[in-house]
């Protein structure tokens, strides 16, 4: 139970008004649990959408309100690490001072381009999904599930960029085994549901492609630019993998 608050306490908007224990036990079942906070923002997004339909708006306004919706109960936290490193890397400094933009509270003019290039494209592909009748429960859940997923492979898989912040102590307190283990558990899990649930093989052979695709990718290009893992590189990475997932979803329907 202390996992899943903790996840909510740290990856969502939701007040948990409680100092909770955060022995490695706990840090690990909070990103055990991350997947799991996903789904549910997953969950909200559809809600929304039906309320749209319910009272009748079209499919850009329901698209709009899933938006907000889905940045609203992250506090915009992952967006904020797509701020964050757009300006780090887009500066073109060596990584000691990109480092110091990541920790920069301000947003320079890559972090805005960037903010904005990724809210247009999740808008887009929402109101893809939607206007083409394949924004469904199961994959308006999925996506954020295996986004979530994946930043926490990419996470345990990755050294951290700093011996310091909170990637770094994050990272000190997993007990890396169980949870990698649990997280393709869970992912396994996940796909065989969608197969399932949406008849398709195409689609789950897609995704885990996807995943893995990105996941290597990304990890090195993080390694060769930053050094490593921050908190920032991995708020970023779930907003574009969510981004792609999205994309692949539209491709495979």
């Amino acid at each position: 139970m202390n996992g899943i608050l903790l996840a909510l306490q740290f990856f969502t908007s939701i007040p948990i008004r409680k100092e909770l224990p955060m022995e490695r036990r706990h840090i690990t079942a909070m990103y055990g649990a991350l997947p799991f906070v996903g789904a549910l923002i997953g969950l909200a997004m559809t809600a929304s959408i039906f309320l749209s339909d319910w009272f009748g708006f079209g499919s850009l306004l329901a698209s709009v309100l899933a938006l907000v919706v889905g940045i609203a109960l992250t506090g915009g936290l992952h967006l904020d690490g797509v701020a964050d490193t757009s300006d780090a890397y887009f500066s073109y400094r060596d990584q000691k001072r990109r480092h110091e933009i990541l920790g920069d509270p301000r947003i320079g003019a890559f972090g805005t381009l960037g903010l904005i290039v990724f809210i247009l494209l999740k808008f887009a592909l929402l109101q893809e999904l939607i206007a083409t009748s394949q924004a469904s429960v199961c994959v308006l859940v999925a996506v954020p599930f295996f986004a979530r997923s994946a930043m926490v492979l990419y996470f345990v898989s990755t050294k951290p960029a700093k011996e310091s912040g909170m990637a770094h102590f994050f990272l000190e307190k997993l007990n890396r085994g169980p949870l990698i283990s649990w997280t393709i558990v869970c992912m396994v899990a996940g796909l065989i549901a969608i197969g399932i649930v949406l008849e398709t093989t195409i689609l789950p052979v897609v995704i885990a492609s996807v995943i893995g695709l990105s996941l290597l990718l990304y990890r090195s290009w993080t390694v060769r630019n930053f050094g490593g893992v921050t908190g920032d590189l991995s708020g970023a990475f779930i907003e574009g993998m969510e981004v792609v997932l999205w994309i692949a979803v539209l491709s495979s329907l």
